[in-house]
């Protein structure tokens, strides 16, 4: 399987470089969002995974639900962080500014304030049924903020961010760019995937 990842990985990334063109207004900036949109999509498929094991934990007092909550949680972590980090420097490349205190980058700031906690409550508590069943409660109440940090919003205020590429208008997205968008976020899908089955050395 990690063969057939990082093969995939690799057409990806000399997708993203050699046939998606340059967008208006953003020429090859745009290139960006191959790894911006897909850490991001990640960061939120992580998190409800986390809280999807949480709840399983709870019910079933099976550790090793912990476990892989915890490790869903931490994916998803360094994803926000990396999305966070990517979208920085588009900002600073458009807007002249790493950070402009946007709607998204204000609630995006706030989500990682909230699983950057998360990580600390865990190493904090070193009893492991307490810790286990604490990150528990705290995962599943934590995944209800995330809709509407990164979906509900930052679309209640005016952004500086591009409009999304599915809206009230349609796909606003050049065929080729979106086929390989699409690529893109499945192989992130396929990491993570990967990460959580990978068995601890």
């Amino acid at each position: 399987m990690l063969v057939l990842i990082i093969i995939f990985t690799l057409a990806v990334i000399a997708a993203v470089f050699t046939i998606v063109p340059p967008a208006e207004g953003l020429g090859n900036l745009v290139k960006i969002i191959y790894f911006h949109v897909p850490t991001a999509w990640l960061s939120v498929a992580a998190f409800v995974t986390s809280a999807v094991y949480a709840a399983r934990y709870l019910k079933t007092q099976n550790l090793s639900k912990d476990e892989l909550s915890a490790k869903a949680a931490k994916i998803g972590f360094v994803c926000v962080l990396l999305s966070t980090i990517s979208g920085a420097i588009f900002s600073k490349l458009t807007w002249g500014a790493y950070w402009n205190w946007d709607p998204r980058q204000t609630t995006i700031f706030v989500l990682i304030l909230i699983y950057g906690a998360y990580l600390t409550l865990r190493s904090a508590v070193t009893e492991i049924k307490t810790r286990a069943k604490v990150s528990a409660i705290y995962s599943l109440l934590s995944v209800l903020t995330v809709p509407f940090l990164v979906f509900i919003l930052p679309r209640m205020y005016f952004s500086l961010h591009p409009s999304p590429i599915i809206n009230s208008s349609g796909i606003d997205m050049d065929s080729t760019m979106l086929i390989v968008l699409i690529a893109a976020i499945l192989d992130s899908t396929f990491i993570f995937v990967y990460l959580m089955r990978r068995k601890p050395q």
